[in-house]
């Protein structure tokens, strides 16, 4: 083990070795011979140099060759991800390129996905964001090139305005190694309770003299949209004939088109209804009078039906553009300079059309007949009538363009003493320009069914025309247009000394500058006002029966819903607005945008510190061992600006400053050369979500819920503790155990209750003026109340087990095989106070109205947590030909406190299947087909945890990518 601590380590770990052209090339460029006798020991310097050495014909599997084994493409990767792993001290989880590019994989959160405790969250069909033993993505820190940063986007359902990294930005291709850091180091930079992830774009020096390159191009063809969209990824290196210079570019681009079909009730709620079966639950139809108590009227109005209920077509439009570049010069074995960059650019369209039933707020004039009720207090299935059916179209522009630029000095001075300065700077630009919703209305609707009895997929049924534009009226308008610009500045020095041999000392500073800004605007608006003609073209009188312009052929499109997973009997064809249309009749982009205050606001923190740490490695009483000792300061300067609302808008600014002190201690045993315990002990935190910061709120007059936040949260901090086992049984092959253990000692929690708005004690011109809340304002109308209190803290144990084997103790062609596997099991105690169902309280027998309580203590795990994980593949690799196929189970989990009387809100178990299959012609060319979600998985999403009430529940196709890679 002499070379843990070594020179060479420590030049390695500057930057991550492991590829010299980048992800694209690595496969078909550079393969790896190893000795037999260094097989068993493989440091990451000498990895690095391996891998660097010119190119040879070898074939992909091992051969016993003179005492010699030749180790190539997919395997090669397989080889030089170990070496890496049983190296470290700490615990890390190591991809590099081979794996990247060759995995059917969309981004890089797909690739993390294969890592022992990492799962993924996907949106809108592709992955979005990781969990690390549990822990959400708001628990990881993510560096590009050795420096943290921040990549926000707008995908799926909703925009990131937070610290969650969206690895939906960058294509695969573009990084050399990912590599995932599970333990905490003094040395390493803090803000993780989860993990550090290492993105790692290319080395020129790694590579061979001269020009090199390489071409993919594929086609991705999705089964439900029918399209087939362009996937193109380019490399071009060079290297001097001294060694001494080195420069590299890639580029990637991809442009897919892909449906989501399926459908959302929008939660589930409780309500009093007009009449039930006939029986008046009120002395006046409609509206006003006063509740009439009946076991009918009771049952209903406190059991929970859907929200809204609706089927819908959702079309995502997406474009990624990525480039990467670098630079390295190396004038002396002692000086190295390095210059990284890199752009990515991703683009999205969403188009989102629903025809739906708005019970939201107005269950008061609905009459419902023949309800059905489960054991769960559901009503579901109910026919109504006076319902408010609602079709919708809405459409979100959003672009995400990140920009990164570093640089690195690494100087040797004489054989003991190194330093390394880091500098660069990050910009992620995340953009709305449009975000526009256009809503018709029926509102007194008859026969409208639905019927839940098959919570995924509902029955839905109206009983109007759906087709016809004229028994429409354009009601609402909406436009939310926003951008969000994050921004971090660093500047580090590290240096190491080797003081003896066996002991090193380790010490550095570091400065970072993180700004986050973003602003919301809003050009939200009924069309009937409350002075009876309408606010955007005052062409129309308002009254009950003309709440909206007449509805045209001329300002519609008609939506097939296609293969939604709905039963038969469900009204699969309907028109919604056409939004090109409908913008340019109501002349929307011409109204003056309004600030949108509890989207407007800003967090700055400036971060100072430093580390010590001691490396040692040695034997004791025969035992080899490493092991490193330090602890990391850092101070944290915050300032946090947002909006108050009401008569006058009013910025509201409060600066604090906290300090964390971070002790860490990681060990490694080598009982003999082909295992490794490990054990780490470490202080970790994470600093407060950015979106709760915020000393500002917001009032959504639309949907009737008011968000506070909370600038003076406490980080979350918690105390780690890690036990593994390694076994490195034969080469490229691995069998290990770890425990886990985190106790978090201070762990913010939303906070989420139901009140009347006379109960806030706000004025009603905090209120968009444009809502329904405002025009119809009612002051003992419902609120759902939102915001962050610090919480009590949690607790988090876990196992991982992990199995790499290539099948070469197999005859034949069945030696080819190999299999990855991994499993993580998870318990979690977080307490939560949550609001549950409401009851029907009577001040007076004639003043009664349903009365929620206040929130209790409630048991949970933590947000974003699977208590079992399992991910697996199975390969196939000669010469010339290869597979693989792939699958990931993710277990239910939770993800937030649900409203309206429902508990905890999260998703439904998941399985995805990939595949691909490649075929070599030459060492310059290879065909590829690959597949993704082959079996087409359902993504449902509940609302109460007991209750599994039905939230959503959509599919997104199989997607088959086809092409092939060419080695320039």
């Amino acid at each position: 083990m002499k070379n843990i601590i070594g020179q060479s380590r420590n030049k390695c770990h500057r930057r991550i070795a492991g590829v010299s052209l980048g992800a694209l090339a690595i496969g078909l460029i550079l393969p790896v011979t190893i000795t037999k006798a260094a097989a068993a020991e493989i440091t990451p310097a000498t990895s690095a140099t391996l891998q660097a050495q010119p190119e040879q014909d070898a074939i992909a599997d091992e051969q016993d060759q003179g005492g010699d084994i030749v180790v190539t493409g997919f395997r090669q990767s397989l080889q030089a991800a170990l070496n890496q792993k049983r190296e470290s001290v700490s615990s890390v989880d190591v991809i590099v390129a081979e794996d990247i590019a060759k995995f059917p994989d969309q981004n890089l959160a797909e690739s993390l996905q294969r890592i022992p405790g990492i799962s993924i969250q996907r949106d809108g069909g592709e992955g979005r964001a990781i969990t690390v033993r549990g822990l959400g993505a708001q628990f990881t820190r993510v560096r590009v090139n050795g420096m943290e940063t921040v990549a926000t986007s707008t995908d799926g359902a909703s925009a990131n305005r937070d610290r969650s990294f969206d690895f939906n930005v960058f294509a695969s291709e573009l990084f050399s190694s990912i590599v995932v850091h599970k333990t905490a180091e003094a040395s390493l930079d803090e803000g993780s309770l989860g993990a550090v992830v290492d993105l790692n774009t290319g080395n020129p020096l790694g590579g061979k003299t001269g020009f090199s390159g390489a071409l993919s191009a594929q086609g991705s063809y999705n089964d439900l949209s029918k399209n087939v969209g362009p996937r193109v990824a380019g490399l071009l290196a060079f290297k001097n004939d001294a060694g001494t210079f080195g420069a590299s570019v890639s580029a990637a681009y991809s442009k897919t088109k892909t449906l989501e079909l399926g459908n959302n009730s929008v939660r589930w709620a409780q309500a009093l209804f007009d009449s039930v079966d006939g029986t008046p639950c009120y002395t006046a139809p409609n509206s006003g009078g006063t509740y009439v108590r009946s076991a009918a009227c009771d049952k209903a109005g406190q059991s929970f039906h859907p929200r809204i209920p609706r089927y819908g077509v959702i079309e995502h439009d997406r474009e990624r553009l990525g480039i990467t570049g670098s630079v390295q010069f190396e004038p002396t074995e002692h000086t190295k300079i390095s210059i990284d960059a890199l752009y990515s650019r991703f683009n999205e369209v969403r188009d989102e059309k629903w025809a739906e039933v708005l019970l939201r707020s107005n269950e008061r004039r609905i009459d419902v007949v023949n309800p059905v009720y489960d054991n769960n207090n559901n009503m579901i299935a109910a026919t109504l009538n006076d319902a408010y059916v609602r079709n919708e179209h809405y459409r979100r522009e959003s672009q995400t363009e990140f920009y990164q630029i570093g640089g690195t000095l690494d100087q040797d001075f004489g054989d003991s003493f190194r330093v390394t300065l880091l500098a660069g700077l990050s910009k992620s630009n995340a953009s709305i320009p449009t975000e526009t919703t256009f809503v018709i209305d029926n509102r007194t609707a008859q026969n409208y069914r639905y019927d839940y009895t098959d919570m995924a997929s509902p029955t839905l049924t109206f009983g109007n025309n759906m087709t016809n534009p004229a028994g429409f009226q354009l009601a609402e308008i909406r436009d939310r247009p926003s951008s969000t610009v994050n921004k971090f500045r660093t500047a580090q020095i590290r240096t190491e000394w080797d003081v003896t041999e066996g002991f090193q000392i380790k010490a550095g500073g570091v400065y970072r500058k993180f700004t986050f800004d973003t602003q919301g605007f809003s050009r939200d608006t009924a069309v009937c006002g409350s002075s009876g003609q309408d606010l955007v073209l005052g062409t129309i009188t308002c009254s009950a029966s003309v709440y909206g312009f007449p509805f045209t052929s001329a300002l519609a499109e008609t939506v097939n819903l296609g293969n939604a997973g709905q039963p038969g009997g469900t009204t699969s064809t309907y028109v919604v607005p056409n939004i090109d249309a409908a913008a340019d009749f109501t002349k929307l982009y011409s109204r003056t945008a309004a600030v949108d205050l509890g989207n407007t606001r800003s967090v700055s923190e400036e971060v100072k510190g430093g580390y010590l740490q001691f490396d040692v490695k040695g034997d004791l009483l025969g035992l080899n061992y490493a092991a490193n000792a330090g602890i990391r300061y850092v101070k944290t300067d915050q300032v946090s600006i947002g909006l108050v609302g009401g008569a006058v808008t009013a910025v509201k600014r409060v600066e604090r400053s906290y300090d964390d002190w971070l002790p860490a201690i990681n060990i490694a045993l080598f009982p003999t050369k082909d295992i490794v315990i490990r054990g780490a002990i470490s202080k970790v935190m994470t600093r407060p979500t950015l979106g709760n910061l915020t000393p500002g709120g917001s009032i959504d007059g639309f949907n009737y819920s008011i968000t506070n936040g909370n600038p003076l949260l406490l980080p979350f901090r918690a105390t780690s503790f890690d036990l593994g086992f390694e076994w490195y049984f034969a080469p490229q092959s691995i069998f290990s155990v770890a425990l886990f253990k985190k106790s978090v000692s201070s762990f913010p929690v939303a906070q989420t209750l139901t009140a009347t708005f006379a109960s806030t004690g706000l004025p009603k011109s905090v209120l968009p003026p444009s809502s329904p809340a405002f025009i119809n304002f009612d002051p003992n109308q419902l609120y759902s109340i939102r915001t962050t209190v610090n919480g009590t803290g949690a607790s988090l144990k876990g196992v991982e087990i992990a199995l790499q084997a290539p099948f070469k103790f197999l005859p034949g062609f069945l030696s080819n095989f190999g299999i990855l596997a991994n499993a993580t099991f998870i318990g979690s105690d977080a307490t939560y106070g949550v609001v549950g169902p409401s009851a029907i309280v009577c001040a007076t027998p004639t003043t009664c109205r349903l009365v929620a309580p206040a929130a209790t203590p409630r048991t949970s795990t933590l947000f974003g947590l699977s208590k079992q994980a399992y991910n697996g593949t199975l390969y196939y690799e000669d010469s010339k030909f290869s597979a693989r196929a792939s699958i990931s189970y993710r277990s239910p989990f939770v993800d937030a406190i649900s409203a309206t009387g429902n508990d905890f809100e999260g998703y439904a178990r998941s399985v995805n299947v990939d595949a691909s299959v490649r075929y070599r012609f030459t060492k310059n060319l290879e065909l590829s087909i690959e597949g993704v979600n082959l079996t087409d998985d359902y993504r449902l999403r509940y609302t109460d945890a007991a209750a599994q009430r039905n939230y959503e529940n959509n599919h997104f196709g199989r997607t088959i990518l086809f092409g092939a890679r060419v080695k320039i």
